[in-house]
């Protein structure tokens, strides 16, 4: 018997029962003794557009029901090598955006402080601002790779500082952020100035638009990445409409021209090696998705994700 957690087996339960937990795992009150946890965010108040993303969690946990526990691509085995579970929803104010921010700040810095790797499943992109205001606070900067079909550096939107679509501007400010560790992977669509992509760059991160993609594995931008990052606490933010529509139907900011499904592999399995602290998949919104692949895909990337996440043994 191991000693790790593991998912529940098809051969034990049918896919289609046991508990609704992410890959049907064991849940866990507190992150003492997790390596690395799966915690969702049902928010979606900070969205501009469509909204659902509140669902989003519930979701990818139901269509990780098929996950099973080795990686046959990559040969990673998580289950053998760290404790692993599922680490419930973080109780955000739902009618306040403001109070969520905080509330979400505060429930990461006390995974954070047990040593445990938070895996995020979405919820709007907002949450990512303070997460990694938590990643500062117990790792200080931290290197950042986030794929996305939008920048997210809007100083307002509406008039307000907390918004979906300016996270991480609100990082920066803060110091959350190694400059010349940044780097914003399918970026693409209509804006409304050059400054959309070029804010970042100014800054000294690296904007790699999603036409700079197109028709290419990515592997050899992932092996400059994790060469420019070294060993330095990185986080992977992972927007699922970096992605195609054709892909991932299923989220509220829809951008033609995005990334495939193997290119997004290409990019997580790429993290391998990194001090990867933390990640998240955020933008799945299920009333857009009939099929449930948007957050099936959502699923793989998170399973993705924990298969390079560093492990003690």
């Amino acid at each position: 018997m191991s000693q790790y957690n593991q998912p529940l087996g098809g051969n034990e339960m049918p896919r289609f029962g046991g508990p609704a937990t992410m890959m049907r795992l064991p849940t866990a009150a507190s992150a003492e003794g997790i390596d690395a946890g799966f915690i969702g965010i049902p928010m979606d108040i900070g969205s501009s557009n469509r909204p659902g993303t509140r669902l989003g969690p519930r979701q990818i946990r139901d269509e990780s029901r098929m996950l099973r526990p080795y990686n046959m691509a990559t040969g990673a085995a998580p289950f053998e090598h760290m404790q692993v579970a599922d680490l419930g929803d973080v109780p955000i104010n739902t009618f306040d955006l403001k109070k969520s921010v905080q509330i979400i700040a505060s429930h990461y810095a006390e995974v954070l402080s047990h040593g445990c790797r938070p895996l995020t499943l979405g919820g709007d992109h907002t949450l990512t601002w303070p997460i990694l205001r938590a990643m500062r606070d117990r790792h200080g900067p931290v290197a950042l790779i986030h794929v996305d079909a939008h920048a997210d550096i809007n100083d307002e939107m509406f008039g307000e500082k907390v918004a979906h679509g300016c996270p991480f501007r609100r990082a920066w400010e803060e110091g959350c952020l190694i400059n010349d560790k940044v780097f914003q992977i399918g970026l693409r669509g209509t804006g409304y100035s050059p400054e959309d992509f070029d804010w970042g760059r100014d800054k000294g991160w690296r904007v790699i638009p999603a036409e700079e993609c197109w028709w290419k594995s990515l592997t050899p931008l992932m092996e400059e990445i994790r060469a420019r990052i070294g060993d330095a606490p990185c986080y992977l933010s992972f927007d699922i409409d970096s992605l195609d529509p054709a892909f991932a139907p299923g989220t509220g900011t829809v951008e033609p021209g995005g990334l495939n499904t193997w290119q997004a592999l290409e990019i997580v399995r790429g993290c391998a090696g990194l001090n990867l602290v933390g990640g998240d998949l955020v933008e799945v919104s299920p009333p857009y998705d009939p099929s449930g692949n948007t957050a099936l895909i959502g699923a793989n990337l998170l399973y993705e994700m924990l298969s390079v996440l560093p492990h003690k043994g």
